[in-house]
């Protein structure tokens, strides 16, 4: 048996900086420009209008912004009103995840669920509930007596009732109480809870077996932050040259290996830092050549990636 250990380069992946930078620079909204894509409802208001201002903006802790209705401004957050930051006076705002909502305008708890927390402000009607629940926020779990949230689903869509005293309840979406057929409406947004996916691919190695090798399994070492993931294809040849074809177990090219060798009885948990991966052998067997590409998942808030320092493959003649 024979054990090589390639020493990698560190790989820090922040996959995620670019898409934070982006939304540092612009302030235009991530809602959908469509008409009947970019509104709420209630029936004394009429319509709520989040992109006209050009200011809403979902992201994986919270909302900002402020829509438009025939009331006024619906401020969804004291940092980011028509009137600038108002955190100080009124510390308010929607979470996308649970709160609290801090007076800096954070949500630091936010977890990117897309199920919406806290409250928006209307000068004239008043305090806006995104959730029954508002325990997180300093207020009470009213879901007892009066079960209903914000949520948004894995296409951008929104969901459920929001509550005021006054105008009773505000939909989201037609989809509600099945009225799409003559009143076709929803709040759609860009943004999704999604990890965001990194590639690296080795070089080719040479187990100098001309005969061919087997590799066994893969360690790798570094960090993986909760919430996140990494796995492996590989991909063999009896030619330096290759033809390279990436795949995972089966041989399919859309599998990846991720699981912790076996252990008879248990069922294998997926693999972290330095636990072992073990290889389907009816896939690389009798071959020279390795190469291997790893794929990093960041957490679905897209604030935390994997590290990776060392890589070892086992192989055997």
């Amino acid at each position: 048996m024979r054990l090589v250990k390639i020493i990698f380069w560190v790989l820090t992946i922040f996959v995620i900086l670019a898409a934070v930078l982006s939304l540092v620079v612009r302030a235009a909204t991530n809602v959908n420009s469509n008409s009947t894509s970019s509104v709420a409802w209630d029936d004394p208001s009429g319509w709520w209008d989040f992109y006209n201002t050009d200011s809403v903006v979902v992201a994986g802790t919270k909302i900002s912004g402020y829509a438009s209705s025939s009331v006024g401004d619906i401020s969804l957050d004291c940092a980011t009103t028509r009137s600038g930051d108002i955190c100080a006076t009124s510390n308010y705002g929607v979470c996308n995840g649970p709160g609290p909502h801090n007076s800096d305008g954070t949500c630091p708890s936010g977890d990117a669920s897309g199920n919406l927390t806290g409250w928006a402000w209307n000068d004239t009607i008043g305090w806006i509930s995104l959730n029954c629940d508002q325990s997180t926020q300093g207020g009470a779990n009213n879901c007892a007596s009066s079960n209903y949230k914000v949520s948004i689903n894995s296409n951008g869509d929104f969901s459920g009732w929001a509550w005021n005293d006054l105008d009773g309840w505000i939909s989201f979406n037609c989809a509600n109480n099945s009225s799409c057929d003559t009143n076709n409406f929803k709040l759609n947004t860009s943004w999704v809870a999604t990890s965001t996916i990194a590639y690296l691919t080795s070089s080719i190695f040479d187990t100098q077996q001309t005969s061919g090798a087997i590799l066994n399994s893969i360690i790798w070492q570094g960090t993986q932050p909760s919430g996140t993931s990494v796995d492996f294809q590989i991909a063999v040849s009896n030619s330096a040259a290759g033809p390279w074809t990436f795949s995972g177990p089966g041989g399919a090219t859309g599998n990846y290996y991720g699981s912790e060798c076996p252990v008879a009885g248990i069922a294998s948990p997926a693999a972290g830092p330095n636990k072992a991966i073990c290889i389907d052998k009816s896939q690389v067997t009798n071959y020279r050549y390795l190469r291997y590409k790893i794929r990093l998942l960041s957490n679905t808030l897209q604030t935390l990636s994997p590290t990776i320092n060392d890589v070892i493959l086992n192989w055997s003649k």
